[in-house]
């Protein structure tokens, strides 16, 4: 009987169960006791936040990932993003990817105007006299290395905090930062 569970990876965690270099870091194991074989859908990078689906099955790890699921992100952005920048991020931007460049998808964003509650990061971001920050929506069923923060570097508001709200119509919800939640499945159809 295969198990399946979504999680809300705090800032700080690989995306994995098992590192082999010799760095000591942060791994999904230490959140929970997770069964033999548990593996990550995806991944979010170590200093994103977020819904992260976990399953002991592994063809349905492979059907989410070959199809073209959307994942819809939160991103707290250093100043506060134009409409301007954000129709440049719908049509698609250049980012650097691979050596190259490459053109992202298009896409749908927003400007989100309530400050999402995920709750205080592990992490300071910084302070105020930084300046303002703001809050925008993007919504991407590709997912290129580092995508969404080369995304809106590209167009002038570098990301300071990257939370995924969604996987397909699998919400976060009211998870905090290192809950885990058993699912009976994810029902990821479009």
């Amino acid at each position: 009987m295969h198990r399946h569970f979504l999680l809300f990876k705090p800032y700080g965690y690989l995306s994995q169960f098992i590192y082999e270099l010799k760095r000591k870091k942060k791994l999904l194991g230490e959140l929970y006791d997770f069964p033999e074989g548990t593996m990550a859908i995806g991944r979010l990078d170590e200093d994103s936040e977020g819904l992260l689906l976990l399953t002991t099955d592994g063809k349905i790890s492979e059907q989410i990932r070959s199809k073209k699921v959307d994942k819809e992100y939160y991103v707290q952005v250093d100043g506060i993003i134009t409409p301007e920048a954000i129709e440049q991020l719908q049509n698609g931007v250049e980012i650097g990817f691979d050596g190259g460049k490459y053109k992202t998808k298009p896409c749908s964003a927003f400007i989100v105007t309530e400050i999402p509650d995920f709750g205080p990061r592990a992490k300071k971001i910084r302070d105020e006299r930084h300046g303002p920050t703001s809050w925008a929506s993007i919504t991407i069923n590709e997912g290129k290395f580092r995508q969404v923060r080369k995304m809106t570097a590209a167009v002038g508001f570098p990301t300071l905090r990257l939370v995924r709200v969604r996987i397909g119509n699998v919400y976060l919800q009211n998870l905090k930062a290192g809950d885990v939640q058993e699912v009976s499945d994810f029902q990821l159809d479009n």
